[in-house]
């Protein structure tokens, strides 16, 4: 009962992921028909990810009280509702309403399984999770770029990620009673760990000054950072730098989220092989490169490898950052210190690709790939500081 569970979380995570791709390959034709400045993208991912913030923040109450199925099928609702929204949109208004219940959907989904994955399943499986996401992600732009290139449009890609996203939401109900079920199945040993996670874990204000927890949320911030600014801007960076156009830009945008998907995916294979932190290293030294590659003027093809390379290395790090957070912070603090990550990687999806959309008007879609590599360069840092410090404490293992 518990694979046919964690079969149904994978599939729910790719609900997860549909939404998130949408709006950046779109919105090159969105701001168009619309009449809307480009950097105004800025305000729609800005309300996304406030909601999700929102969400997370409230999740482990809603989780506690109402269990992880019910919140995830409401969840699912809320991003059915917000694709509808957008699929009917005609003014900026009404894309900014649209946005709040797809942030707020998101967030109790992403911390909900992350959490539940973590505690009752292995470090592959986490990392399958996460591929489950790529999946998601990957299909969306696919669908786009097909409404984008005959006469739907991108209200047409919006109604098909819709169709998909309402078939999940209809599973998530139907399997509800699997929740409850799976539940016993689950060891007393884990069950009592769980319930020692919950009287034991630390305060929020305590474990701010643990240095370790400091570099360990900038690492959550600076990768989903990286992934959402690529997931919101690398459309309109080819488009306005003249490396492709909108249905050729939104195809490539399919490649980079392809990659996160096949990254995550080699991940599940390699942690029976490597440990999370040489996957982690790798992942970063990939997503350097490619970042260094898109700084210099290339056709569409080379661009688009970039980003899909930036996808492959960036992918792992969130699922294989997640299974090490009971070895690096204890597994009495588990718990809380995911609900935090899940919150921090949020500060870094609505934060980024804001910012960013602040600088266009300056620097123009060209400071895309500085952007990113600054990005890096604090991820870079906080890694370096994270395993000095638990290297100190004695939880570093990368055997």
């Amino acid at each position: 009962m518990a694979i046919l569970l964690l079969v149904v979380i994978f599939i729910m995570y790719i609900g997860l992921g549909i939404p998130d791709s949408l709006f950046g390959t779109a919105w090159p034709a969105v701001y168009a028909e619309l009449a809307i400045p480009v950097e105004a993208g800025r305000y729609v991912t800005a309300f996304i990810s406030g909601g999700t913030i929102v969400s997370s923040l409230n999740s482990a109450w809603l989780l506690k009280k109402y269990g992880t199925g019910k919140v995830t099928f409401v969840s699912v609702l809320l991003t059915v509702a917000g694709l509808y929204g957008f699929s009917k949109a005609s003014s900026m208004t009404e894309l900014l309403l649209s946005a709040i219940p797809m942030g707020l959907g998101a967030g109790a989904i992403d911390t909900g399984l992350n959490h539940y994955v973590a505690l009752h399943y292995k470090a592959s499986q986490v990392n399958f999770l996460h591929c489950f996401y790529g999946i998601g992600v990957t299909l969306s732009p696919f669908l786009m770029s097909m409404a984008l290139a005959g006469k739907d449009g991108w209200r047409g890609g919006y109604q098909k990620a819709l169709l998909f996203q309402a078939a999940i939401a209809l599973l998530s109900f139907i399997t509800l009673p699997l929740w409850k079920m799976a539940e016993k199945n689950f060891s007393l040993k884990t069950k009592t760990k769980r319930e020692n996670d919950i009287r034991e874990e630390m305060s929020v204000r305590k474990l701010v000054r643990q240095k370790t927890i400091l570099f360990g949320w900038m690492i959550f911030f600076c990768t989903c950072a990286i992934e959402f600014t690529c997931g919101a801007w690398g459309s309109t960076f080819l488009v306005e730098t003249g490396r492709a156009g909108v249905e050729k830009a939104a195809e490539l945008t399919m490649f980079y989220y392809a990659g996160m998907a096949v990254g995550r995916g080699i991940s599940g294979f390699l942690v029976t092989k490597m440990t999370e932190w040489k996957i982690i290293f790798t992942g970063q030294l990939i997503v350097g490169s490619a970042i260094i590659l898109l700084l210099f003027p290339a056709s569409a093809a080379v661009s688009g490898a970039a980003l899909f390379c930036i996808g492959l290395g960036n992918g792992p790090l969130f699922p294989n950052l997640t299974y090490l957070t009971p070895a690096n912070y204890g597994i009495e603090n588990a718990g809380i210190v995911i609900g935090t990550q899940a919150v921090v990687s949020n500060l870094g999806i609505l934060l980024a690709p804001f910012l960013f959309g602040l600088l266009i008007p300056v620097t123009g879609a060209k400071g895309f790939p500085w952007y990113l590599l600054a990005l890096f360069g604090a991820m870079g840092a906080a890694t370096a500081g994270l395993v000095f410090r638990l290297k100190g404490e004695g939880r570093y293992y990368d055997g």
